[in-house]
């Protein structure tokens, strides 16, 4: 393996120099906590007023950079793109927030309509879904904190017959997912909501997952219980006779899961340091290819050492580099020079690619400008690749 994380010709191969030079102006805006901090406060309520001219800025720069497009088929030129240089797409309909059952049967359709889109496309092997498009926000949370009756609901009919609805919903994506081949990765959401999606996912799993991986969880390791998780649904799929679908990641809402810990005065579900996060992803990602024949796993992971060690397991242990049950994914528009190396070094890898109209994709926009401004050292990063690589084609 001749893998470097540092070759920013690979990276950036399909940046033109205006767009690397757009990214790198982002970028260094991100490097501002308090101008994040006041922007995606302020974003959310600007976008409501319709002011042509905020839309156009949104469009040309944040949107722009983590957005695939606001429709399919504007989506379809940036996965075409991609797909030249042997990366994959993980298709997600990135509406956000929105409730009602009108909604979530929309959301529904939608799902379906990527899925029947997917799969006449050559790199598109999955798709990510939310179950908070689907089910009321609240009715997870009883979910999460009743009793485990009738697959954990109160015994109360009209809760009953919501989540049967939420069930046949997710019943449907799965169903055409399968017979379309193409994978449904279910995304984590907040630790106290997170229950009754873990076991909607295990019941998919066991309907679908029979013959090869068509549904995957997710579960975020800066959770300090996520790792015994892992365990107990490997050791699940195995009693039940299913194949277990997993995909790691570190976590989204650590800020808001501490804050919440800190009013109710309950322990944060939050690992107590970075280091502790990165030996807990470490070894759920060992645990994974262990168990390669049974597990299959999507590394969506933009920590270099991360994913260097998953390389090298994988070539130690002799597990091509293109296994059925490995995939490496990143954020479109973040580490670039991680997905573009694998990908030229042979390994199944993905960009994360949302699509939907600005105003209801500015949650993910939002979620996104935090993580780069709170995350140690991600937007000097990006940064410091970005500059490295104008420098080279200037030196041409």
């Amino acid at each position: 393996m001749n893998i470097s994380f540092d070759n920013t010709e690979n990276a950036f191969a399909y940046k033109t120099d205006k767009e690397l030079k757009s990214a790198r102006f982002l970028f260094g805006t991100m490097g501002y906590s308090w101008f994040v901090q006041l922007g995606t406060r302020l974003t959310p309520f600007i976008m409501k007023t319709g002011i042509p001219l905020v839309h156009s800025i949104i469009r040309k720069t944040i949107f722009k950079q983590f957005v695939g497009g606001e429709t399919l088929a504007e989506t379809a030129s940036v996965g075409n793109v991609l797909g030249k240089y042997g990366i994959q797409v993980i298709l997600d309909y990135g509406v956000e927030g929105k409730e009602g059952e009108d909604n979530f049967d929309n959301a529904t359709e939608e799902f379906i309509r990527v899925i029947d889109y997917a799969s006449t496309q050559n790199n598109i092997p999955f798709i990510s879904i939310k179950v908070t498009g689907l089910a009321r926000f609240e009715l997870l949370q009883i979910l999460n904190e009743a009793p485990r009756l009738r697959s954990g609901i109160h015994d109360h009919e009209e809760e009953v017959n919501e989540w049967d609805r939420v069930r046949d919903r997710m019943y449907a994506i799965c169903e055409v997912a399968a017979e379309k081949n193409i994978g449904v990765l279910i995304d984590a959401e907040e630790s106290w909501i997170q229950d009754p999606i873990d076991r909607l996912c295990m019941e998919m799993m066991e309907e679908f997952n029979k013959e090869k991986v068509i549904v995957y969880n997710t579960i975020q390791l800066y959770r300090h219980d996520r790792l015994s998780f892992l365990h107990l649904s490997h050791r699940i799929a195995k009693q039940q006779g299913f194949k277990l679908g997993m995909k790691l990641v570190r976590g989204a809402y650590m800020e808001k899961e501490r804050q919440r810990a800190m009013e109710r005065g309950t322990v944060s579900p939050i690992q107590r340091t970075k280091s502790a996060t990165d030996a807990d992803f470490n070894e759920a990602l060992k645990y994974c290819i262990d168990h390669i024949e049974e597990i299959a796993v999507i590394i969506a992971s933009h920590n270099e050492e991360s994913n260097l060690l998953a390389a090298r397991l994988l070539d130690e242990k002799g597990i091509g580099h293109h296994h059925p049950n490995i995939h490496f994914s990143q954020l479109y528009g973040m580490s670039d020079n991680i997905t573009f190396n694998l990908a030229k070094e042979g390994f199944s890898v993905s960009k994360y690619l949302p699509f939907g109209p600005i105003k209801d994709v500015i949650p993910y926009l939002m979620r996104r400008a935090k993580e780069n401004s709170s995350v140690s050292g991600q937007t000097g990063r990006e940064l410091s690749l970005i500059t490295k690589e104008l420098n080279r084609r200037k030196g041409k």
